[in-house]
This record gives structure tokens, C-alpha cells and sequence, in this order.
């Protein structure tokens, strides 16, 4: 099973990657961080799921980073 969930998250990635190659969207997209973060976090399930935890720090990273850039212009509004 937690294969089948490592690998929505990472076709949710990829799918990101794709759309940013072919120009449909940019890296500052809301959209484009809402899919990282997403996919990334549902591979980092799967991958403490199944005890692999290079996976579970890098993927757990890369959603981090999608989410603060997502949170980014709020806290510099806040501040």
C-alpha cells in the first residue's frame, strides 16, 4: 500500500516538474508550490511508512520549502 502512496506523491511531483518544463507553470506559482508541498509530504509518508528515512528527510525538506515560500509574502506582510 505504501507504495501505491509513494507513488501518487511522486507523480504529483513530477507532474509539477513537467508543467514547469513546458512552460505551464512557473516556479513562483501558487499552484506549482501547493503540488510540491503536497506530493513531497505524501512521498515523505510513504517513505516513513516503509522505514527509508533519506527519503523521509528529503521529501519532509522539499515540502518545507514549498510550504515557507507559499507562507513567505504573508509573513513579510506581517512584518
Amino acid at each position: 500500500m505504501m507504495e501505491i502512496i509513494g507513488s501518487v506523491g511522486v507523480a504529483i511531483l513530477l507532474g509539477a516538474f513537467f508543467a514547469n518544463l513546458m512552460g505551464w507553470l512557473t516556479t513562483d506559482q501558487k499552484l506549482y508550490l501547493i503540488l510540491n508541498a503536497l506530493g513531497a509530504a505524501i512521498a515523505a509518508y510513504a517513505s516513513w511508512g516503509i522505514g527509508f528515512m533519506p527519503f523521509v528527510v528529503l521529501e519532509a525538506t522539499w515540502c518545507a520549502v514549498a510550504l515557507f515560500t507559499l507562507a513567505k509574502p504573508m509573513i513579510t506582510k506581517a512584518g
